[in-house]
């Protein structure tokens, strides 16, 4: 069964982001300073650098970490573990789920009754339960 988990995608393209953040903060500040700007210009960049560092960090962090949380991964049975299951424990099999008869597609995430076939959201025909 698929497992919809936090993603590392959405969090390398933060960390890309950032890096042009930075990038551009620098661009910023230099050319601030070169045309004597007021003193609030430059220190505009150098936030614009610190922020763009930390969230580099922080995004870096997400995409390549094993506890991550950025939007969505969809994963197959044994790819990764599912750090969801330590807040509500894995359910065994042919168990209903105990969010009172819903599950989740396993290609969006959506919250879908038992007795679906197709999901709601995306579309895509629900994989048969065992």
């Amino acid at each position: 069964m698929k497992s919809v988990k936090p993603g590392r995608g959405p969090s390398a393209m933060g960390a890309l982001g950032s890096v042009i953040a930075v990038i551009f903060g620098i661009f910023w500040t230099i050319s601030a300073v070169s045309m004597g700007a007021p003193g609030f210009f430059p220190l505009f960049g150098v936030l614009f650098i610190i922020l763009g560092v930390v969230q580099v960090v922080y995004n870096l962090k997400n995409a390549t970490g094993e506890h991550r949380y950025s939007a969505f991964d969809i994963v197959e049975d044994g790819e990764e573990p599912d750090p969801l299951d330590r807040r509500s424990g894995p359910q065994e099999d042919g168990e209903a789920p105990a969010d009172g008869g819903f599950r989740f597609c396993p290609y969006c995430g959506a919250r879908l009754g038992e007795d679906f076939d197709f999901c709601g959201k995306c579309g895509r025909k629900l994989p048969e339960e065992q």
